[in-house]
């Protein structure tokens, strides 16, 4: 992916998993065409794999189709668990970890 498109890479984004979209304020411009416009989403792909939803789509330079970057996010549930994360050199790395039921036993401890 491009590296010159954007301000930082991978930046470490905490618990913000993006499942669509993109984080525009790191993104420098197309490195290709020198525009700074809206980043189009092309190749979406979503799968499931035992149980792990995966979406996979790239972030392309709306005038001239340059990729920008590979964005990867993941959704599972384990144990009741909700298991997010993110791998995006334009988005960013992020991932989130949240209780599917309304009592959370880790918050039980405080």
């Amino acid at each position: 992916m491009c590296n010159g498109c954007v301000q930082k890479e991978h930046p470490d984004r905490g618990t913000t998993c993006l499942e669509d979209g993109s984080y525009l304020m790191n993104y420098r411009g197309c490195a290709a065409c020198h525009q700074r416009d809206f980043v189009l989403i092309r190749n979406k792909i979503p799968e499931e794999d035992d149980g792990v939803e995966i979406i996979t789509y790239d972030h392309v330079c709306k005038h001239c189709d340059h990729v920008i970057a590979r964005h990867e996010y993941t959704f599972t549930v384990t144990d009741y668990y909700q298991e997010y994360t993110m791998l995006c050199m334009l988005c960013g790395n992020a991932d989130d970890v949240t209780y599917a039921l309304p009592n959370d036993p880790r918050l039980a401890a405080f």
